[in-house]
Order: structure tokens, then C-alpha cells, then sequence
């Protein structure tokens, strides 16, 4: 066995044993990362405004400061941008995560000296948290490629400026560096699809054992080795044996890996984001991904159907139920406080405390009022897969409310790698799958009020082609699976 295998499996046990001290302790954790957390920003201009001095509980926090979203938040952020110091943490930050905002333009997500190391010990303890539990080591040996943004940054008022992979990429440890791939040159290339040609050509005839990003952006990586190579991806990299990615949910694109790969490859998932590395999966047989309690992030939580209410009930960490959906709220030794990200999540345990993602609260369908949310939509598009042949590239839901016939309904737009023999039934099965998951959408079918789903196939790489469109190709940009409107699959070219 090589050294560097059995010196991992010793450091993942550590690892192990490490977060099980926390893991096991979550209440206590989380008072001391609020105390924290309060103490050190009592001086800084947000906690002046807020009356840091005198909060000596939760209850006086949530009292005093008022959940916020990029806008609510912008006046504090625009005054760091500028290059003033203790404004949202004490100093200033070292980067600014630069991402697309829908209202806003772009956002910046300040990342600090304290902050920062999380990011890089959470996606390392995921992949040493699955040595530990499997006995799988081999793969530290091998090569092993992170399809992210550009590395290149900017730098305005002392302060750098860059998409959050590409900060990440500054942080590789020494010990990966000679095996990580692509080279820095072809990481710096901004054009997406000569990248993944790049990448191709630098990694094809090479030992990948690990291979890591957003599913969708794998998978074009993946299409492209099959072309080049004109065999599986498993038969190209015979050691390839660990997918790791986050973003959206693999399962809608499990039976296409699998089938591009040619066999099953073992998988991580993680929770990570600008704002914060929130989860990563710490179990292959146990559902959801391990809520990470200690790392300079304080938790709230509030019930997603009851958010856009007055003055919704905020929880903590101890009084979150299992399978509820939740609207995640953050404050953060980045500064960021009792901050929405926009992502709903749900759990799916509570001893430990692991999630699940379940969609973005500002993404859903709700014409007709049922709320129907990405987890039921991409559970009910794999529960319709299931034992069939068919296999799905990608898609997106959205609600047609003006028919030129007959009753409204959900159009399912689905990019098919292999067409269903009968459509028909194969929406059947999709709405059959949506009735169980959402009542109010079983009523609304059940009192006549909408017509079963309907789908429409989309072009071969047609949401590339809107991606590129809108010039969101690659890097960290994903298509939204439902949007309670048509302003996405209006642009999408249809068969």
C-alpha cells in the first residue's frame, strides 16, 4: 500500500474522532460559535447599529437584528467594497466571492482570514470522513480534477475580487498540488467549452482517480472524453473511483453517469456556497450531509411555508423537526448576519444533525397555490426513471397558465438522452409521482383546476445553448429545476 494511503487513513481517523466532539455536542456547539461570533463583532459598525453591547442571548439577538437578504444588506456591503474597515467583521476581508445576483446584478460575498479556512477544511474532511468510514485510500495517489471557475482574481481597495472556486484553487495543499489537474494555465481559461477541450486533452491519457464539480458541468466533460475516446469514461480512467460534487441534486443524473462512466462510482455530496461550506455527506449509507456546527457559522431556521408571513418564528439548531422544509439563515465570522441564502434545506437526522437540500425558497411553482418545490419535482422526474431505460440530460418545470386549450398545467421541459417509447406514460408517472408528494397539487388535479403534466422535449445540449445564451457556460451557474414563471423555458429551443 502506498504511504500517502496509509497516512491518510490515519489522519481521517483523527478527523473522525475530532468531529465527533462537536458532532455529538450541538447545542453547546452552536452557543459558543453565537458567542463568538457576537463578542468579536461588538465593535464594528454593524454591531454598533445593533446594539451588540448589550445581546446576552439568542433572543436579544433576534430582537435586535432583523433577517436580511443582499439587498437588505447591500448599504453595509457597498461601504466594504469601498475599502473601510470593521464594518460587517472587525477589519477587512481578504476576497470578495463575486457571484450573479437575480435582482441585484452582481454580489459580493466578503470571505475573511477567520472565514476562509473552513471553506478548504470542509471540502478536505468530507473526502477523509469517507476514507475513514470505507477503508478507501487508494485514490490520494492518483490524479484528481476540480472543474471550477477561473483562479484569476482582481484586486480593488486592498481587497481581492474572484468567482469562489477560483479563490479555492489559491488554497490547494502542497501534498495535492502535483496531483491536481488541469494546469493552472488551462484553469485560467475563461471560455467554457474550449476549457473542457483543454481538460480533455490534459487529463485523457492520465490516472484520474478523483473527479469533482457541479453534475452538470461534469457530465459535458464526460460527453466529450467519450468522443475523443470512443469508449466510457470508466474505461479511460480504469481507477476512477470517487465522484465528489455539489450544487444540485446528482440523482436526476445518476442513471446518464452511469451510463457515460460504465459502471457505479462511489460519490460525495456537498453543501458548499460563497456565504459558506454549510455540509458535506460524512456517510455512504446514511441519507443527507453532516451540518457543520463548527465552523464559525450560527444556524436559523425558518419554515419555508410560513417565511413570507409576519414576523415568522426564527428556530435554532435545537428545536428544528425532521422533513420540514426550511429556509436556511446564517450569521457568519464573514459577517454576514441572520442572513438568507436563498437555499431551503430539510433533516433528515437529528443525531447527528444532517440535511438535505431541498431548492431555493424564490424557486418554485406556485400559480394555482400548490408550492411545489425542486426536492419534490426532481424526486418525482427519478421515481418516474426508475427501472426504465430512459435517461435525462437535463430539465426544468415551469407553469403554463394560458393554454390554448384546455385546462392549465406544469410543462415539464426535458432534455432526453434516451426518449421514453410511450410519453404519455411517462408523464403519467411523473404526475402520478407529484400527486403523492404535494397535496395541494393532488387537489388542484383531483377539483379539476389543472390538467396532468405535460412535456416538451428539448434540442440536444438545448439548455447549453440558453446557458451560453445568457452567458452562464460552466463554472458554478446551474439551470434552475422550476420557476413560477416562462422566462426561462420561453428561450429554450424545444422539438
Amino acid at each position: 500500500m502506498f504511504i500517502k494511503s496509509i497516512a491518510a487513513k490515519i489522519f481521517a481517523k483523527k478527523v473522525f474522532q475530532k468531529t465527533q466532539l462537536w458532532a455529538t455536542n450541538p447545542i453547546a456547539t452552536q452557543q459558543a460559535v453565537f458567542d463568538s461570533l457576537v463578542a468579536n463583532a461588538r465593535k464594528t459598525q454593524f454591531g454598533i447599529d445593533h446594539h451588540f453591547d448589550t445581546i446576552q442571548n439568542y433572543q436579544d439577538f433576534a430582537q435586535r437584528v432583523p433577517v436580511r437578504d443582499y439587498e437588505d444588506l447591500k448599504p453595509y456591503i457597498e461601504k466594504v467594497v469601498q475599502g473601510q474597515e470593521n464594518i460587517l467583521w472587525p477589519g477587512k476581508p481578504i476576497y470578495f466571492a463575486k457571484t450573479s445576483g437575480t435582482t441585484s446584478g452582481a454580489k459580493y460575498i466578503p470571505l475573511t482570514k477567520e472565514s476562509m479556512p473552513y471553506h478548504i477544511e470542509a471540502a478536505r474532511n468530507a473526502i477523509l470522513h469517507y476514507i475513514h468510514e470505507t477503508g478507501k485510500a487508494d485514490f490520494v495517489s492518483g490524479k484528481m480534477i476540480f472543474l471550477q471557475g477561473s483562479p484569476i482574481l482582481e484586486k480593488k481597495n486592498g481587497i481581492q475580487f474572484g468567482r469562489l472556486s477560483g479563490i479555492v484553487a489559491h488554497f490547494v495543499p502542497k501534498y495535492l498540488q502535483k496531483n491536481r489537474m488541469p494546469s493552472w494555465k488551462t484553469n485560467c481559461m475563461e471560455d467554457w467549452e474550449a476549457k473542457i477541450d483543454a481538460i480533455v486533452d490534459e487529463t485523457i491519457q492520465e490516472n484520474m482517480t478523483v473527479i469533482s464539480g457541479i453534475p452538470s458541468w461534469v457530465q459535458m466533460y464526460f460527453e466529450r472524453l467519450e468522443q475523443r475516446a470512443g469508449k466510457p469514461v470508466g474505461d479511460i480512467f480504469k481507477n476512477f473511483n470517487l465522484f465528489i460534487y455539489g450544487g444540485v441534486n446528482y440523482e436526476p443524473y445518476r442513471a446518464k453517469f452511469e451510463n457515460l462512466i460504465g459502471r457505479k462510482v462511489p460519490s460525495i455530496e456537498l453543501f458548499p456556497a460563497s456565504e459558506g461550506f454549510f455540509a458535506y455527506q460524512d456517510s455512504q449509507t446514511e441519507k443527507g450531509m453532516l451540518l457543520l456546527l463548527n465552523s464559525g457559522i450560527f444556524y436559523e431556521f425558518i419554515k419555508s411555508d410560513e417565511f413570507y408571513t409576519d414576523k415568522p418564528r426564527r428556530y435554532t439548531i435545537g428545536e428544528v423537526e425532521l422533513g420540514v422544509n426550511y429556509v436556511l439563515i446564517i450569521s457568519t465570522n464573514a459577517g454576514l448576519w441572520a442572513y438568507n441564502i436563498g437555499d431551503t434545506i430539510q433533516f433528515t437526522s437529528l443525531k447527528p444533525y444532517r440535511v438535505i437540500v431541498s431548492g431555493r425558497i424564490k424557486h418554485y411553482i406556485s400559480a394555482f397555490g400548490e408550492h411545489v418545490i425542486g426536492k419534490e419535482v426532481e424526486s418525482a422526474l427519478q421515481e418516474a426513471m426508475e427501472g426504465t431505460e430512459i435517461r435525462v440530460n437535463e430539465f426544468t418545470v415551469a407553469p403554463q397558465i394560458t393554454p390554448k386549450e384546455g385546462l392549465p398545467y406544469h410543462e415539464w421541459f426535458i432534455e432526453f438522452e434516451n426518449d421514453p417509447q410511450d410519453l404519455d406514460a411517462f408523464a403519467e408517472a411523473i404526475d402520478t409521482a407529484m400527486r403523492k408528494q404535494n397535496i395541494y397539487y393532488d387537489d388542484l388535479i383531483v377539483g379539476n383546476i389543472l390538467q396532468k403534466v405535460v412535456i416538451t422535449k428539448v434540442a440536444k445540449n438545448g439548455f447549453q445553448e440558453y446557458m451560453k445564451s445568457i452567458g452562464k457556460l460552466g463554472g458554478q451557474n446551474k439551470v434552475p429545476r422550476l420557476a413560477n414563471d416562462r422566462k426561462i423555458v420561453d428561450l429554450l429551443p424545444t422539438l
